[in-house]
């Protein structure tokens, strides 16, 4: 697929980018996330725009590095889980064995 030229508005201004036509999706939701972040922000910072949009990229960034923490998995956790879980049929069979 070919990447094409489409236009965003941020904060009012327009700004052309290049997106594969499978991301334009991602693409307008990230533009959302940033608009609203902005408009968050707008009030609460009065040291001008340059300082506003490096507050929201931390915002987001932060947000991001939450979300992608909470999505790892505690694979040491899980396995210690199985493996009792494991001992645990093991036993349940052993008694189940003796009865028959």
């Amino acid at each position: 697929m070919s990447a094409e030229n489409v236009v965003i508005q941020i904060m009012g201004r327009d700004y052309q980018v290049s997106v594969q036509p499978d991301e334009k999706d991602t693409l307008q939701a990230a533009v959302e996330m940033v608009n609203d972040k902005l408009q968050k922000l707008l009030g609460k910072n009065t040291s001008g725009s340059e300082s506003t949009a490096v507050m929201c990229a931390l915002m987001i960034a932060h947000e991001a590095v939450v979300a992608q923490r909470a999505a790892v998995l505690d694979m040491p956790s899980y396995k210690r889980r199985i493996e009792a879980l494991v001992k645990k049929i093991d036993a349940a069979s052993a008694v189940h064995e003796k009865l028959f």
